[in-house]
């Protein structure tokens, strides 16, 4: 079919933008339209900065040295975990733990769980929505401790099914774990009435909110869960670096995710004494220069952007998309999820008729547009709506209507190719 007419809203453009060097300087065919936030962001000069200047004038190894350097490490390292505490509301900074990332603080939880908390058979409910690394932690352990791991379904609309919710809750659980906005389907999860019903089953309560960190504000006293992991490098922060927040009272009855160094209290031959939490959870030297990095991120985030800034920018974006992309493309393009008035975030993941994700993600790296293809690490996603691979492009507080119209161009050219 010919692409239809859609006209184009006022134009959309990032006040931030130019906090970003790559995106500034763009590729080598021409300026990069980068939408694969959901990936990874790109970072603003200040977290570029941070980093050299840890290395140049801070770095040493924290918490045991008695010199001056090290101490000052150690002083940056720990108000970078109150800075967090701030970022989550949460009122204690022990109850953060820092981890390489979200996927290693749900390895952690589910091998901690297992060990501490679980018994073959007990019930652990995640979902269809998740990100693998919601769920094979999981199914590790129903292989190696037995647990009886059970799934919330999906509606067609691309949210939880709420009766599937209650049915798996029934009879009680044990842990409760899912995402607070999904990464293929940009869905945001009701996250206090889901953990609510799940406290009421005996569950605890596990929140995935690597996907929700960088769009929405987090608290975790109105959140209402137990614990809530995210990684750095999806709120401008640098690799390598994620966030583990969990009820202390919870924390104090868990046992070591990892042996080593700096987590113990006392260590002889036949008994073994462990620090309290946080350090119990952070063997061996730490990512200190990550975790003070991450903090500038959070204050460039929280401070000179400012959530609700952030957030009418990037609905406004999405809405834009939507339509630009539905009205260009019409029947052929199936956008997955719900629908930016009925609570989307961020991400656009979308099929083409006649074209496999993996081919339109290549032609519009020719174009400059940089989008995703693939399962999105969501194989339970793309079996439940019957689909091998869906094209993702996410949107972050750096994209402009430029980048949805270039989009739309390259696309263009996509869908004329293949003869659509």
């Amino acid at each position: 079919m010919a692409i239809a007419s859609a006209a184009r809203t006022a134009r959309i453009d990032s006040p931030w933008r130019n906090d970003f060097p790559l995106l500034l300087e763009g590729s080598e065919r021409r300026p990069l339209a980068y939408l694969d936030s959901a990936a990874t962001t790109q970072k603003p000069q200040c977290v570029i900065d941070a980093e050299g200047e840890y290395y140049r004038r801070l770095n040493a190894n924290v918490h045991r040295g008695v010199y001056e350097l090290s101490e000052r490490a150690t002083e940056a390292y720990e108000g970078a975990r109150e800075r967090v505490a701030r970022f989550l509301g949460a009122s204690d900074p022990s109850e953060v733990v820092f981890v390489r990332g979200t996927t290693e603080a749900l390895n952690l939880l589910a091998t901690s769980l297992g060990w501490g908390f679980l018994r073959p058979g007990d019930r652990v409910v995640t979902t269809e929505m998740e990100h693998h690394s919601n769920i094979v932690p999981w199914h590790l352990l129903r292989e190696r401790r037995g647990i009886d791991l059970r799934f919330v379904s999906l509606t067609d609309g691309g949210t939880l099914d709420r009766e599937s919710f209650r049915r798996e809750h029934e009879g009680g659980a044990r842990v409760t774990t899912f995402t607070h906005v999904s990464n293929v389907l940009g869905t945001e999860n009701p996250v206090r009435e889901l953990a609510d019903e799940a406290h009421a089953s005996g569950s605890v309560v596990i929140l995935d909110a690597a996907q929700s960190a960088p769009h929405i504000p987090l608290d975790v006293q109105r959140l209402g869960v137990d614990f809530l992991a995210f990684s750095g490098h999806k709120v401008f922060g640098p690799m390598g670096i994620g966030v583990l927040w969990g009820r202390r009272e919870l924390w104090d009855r868990l046992p070591p995710y990892m042996g080593g160094g700096e987590m113990i209290s006392e260590v002889d031959r036949q008994v073994i004494t462990y620090k309290e939490p946080p350090y119990r959870f952070e063997a061996g030297t730490p990512n200190v220069a990550g975790a003070i990095v991450l903090a500038t991120a959070l204050d460039y985030l929280q401070g000179k952007v400012g959530f609700e800034r952030l957030i009418d920018h990037e609905r406004r974006l999405l809405t834009h998309a939507w339509e630009r992309l539905s009205g260009a493309f019409g029947s052929d393009l199936r956008i997955f999820g719900p629908t930016p008035e009925t609570g989307h975030h961020a991400v656009l993941s979308f099929s083409l008729k006649g074209v496999h994700p993996h081919d339109v993600a290549s032609l519009l790296d020719a174009e400059g547009v940089a989008v995703r293809a693939g399962h999105h690490c969501a194989q339970l996603i793309m079996k439940r709506y019957r689909v091998p691979a869906l094209v993702r492009a996410s949107y972050s507080l750096y994209n402009s209507s430029e980048d949805t119209e270039r989009l739309v161009e390259a696309l263009g050219k996509v869908h004329k190719l293949f003869g659509s």
